[in-house]
């Protein structure tokens, strides 16, 4: 069961020697129960930071983050991580060398019988096409094989909401355009409320039904990626998703179904 993610007004920012220094300013924004969104952005804008607030990782100055009538955080009230039923695939992978795939998938069921747990691993080992697979251990596999067993390893435990942080980076480009078709099929097919951070503006494109363009800690625009793109809120969104060399690119995407 997947969520309608609400943030309001939310505020982040870190304690330094010399001050409080904002990262995240007044971001409001909502995501459907099976929408995938996407906060777009330079380095440094503040995306990975709002999606580690929303994973419980950071705490929250200001405004909420809720899943449907649970609130996750507030300046006054923070739900532990492991309560929220978030799932997070990160852009290292991050999978356990010495696990098989199975193991690495399974890894977040232990508390499962084993006979219902094998069951759920088979399925996503299934979902992501890698049942054949279950057997072998990560640095046997290629980088997107890799990332699909993260996908499925996060999908695993049923999150309500999954959380991808810059999935595709570490990917060439072939198999990063690729793969983003492919996890947001998965996504579609399983209906998981999702969010994503990336900077590369072709990714966003290929996988979100709603993107968040952000610069210096503010959302410039939440929309369908068919406004961002032709109707752009304001010049700085303009100039941003709008750079010499990535017009072709975003076109084969709306070609493709967007």
């Amino acid at each position: 069961m997947t969520a309608t993610l609400s943030i309001q007004s939310l505020g982040l920012a870190y304690d330094t020697p010399t001050g409080r220094r904002t990262v995240v300013d007044d971001l409001s924004l909502s995501l459907g129960t099976g929408d995938i969104g996407c906060l777009l952005g330079a380095s440094g804008c503040g995306k990975t930071t709002v999606l580690r607030a929303i994973a419980g990782f950071e705490p929250v100055r200001q405004g909420s983050i809720a899943l449907d009538d649970t609130l996750l955080s507030s300046a006054s009230e923070h739900l532990a991580p492991e309560r929220r039923r978030v799932g997070m695939m990160f852009q290292d992978y991050a999978l356990f060398p010495h696990l098989t795939v199975a193991g690495n998938v399974g890894f977040g069921l232990r508390r499962q019988a084993s006979g219902a747990r094998a069951q759920r691993v088979t399925e996503m080992l299934e979902l992501v096409g890698l049942a054949a697979s279950a057997d072998n251990y990560p640095h046997e596999l290629s980088g997107g094989q890799q990332q699909r067993v993260a996908l499925a390893r996060a999908l695993a435990p049923a999150p309500d909401l999954l959380l991808l942080d810059e999935p595709f980076s570490n990917l060439d480009i072939d198999t990063r355009e690729r793969l983003a078709f492919e996890v947001r099929d998965i996504l579609k097919q399983t209906g998981h409320t999702a969010l994503l951070v990336t900077h590369n503006q072709a990714e966003a494109f290929a996988i979100a039904d709603r993107i968040g363009v952000m610069h210096a800690g503010r959302l410039a625009q939440w929309d369908t990626p068919y406004n961002v793109h032709h109707h752009p809120a304001s010049a700085l969104v303009a100039e941003f998703i709008r750079p010499e060399g990535l017009m072709e690119q975003r076109a084969q995407v709306f070609q493709r179904g967007r």
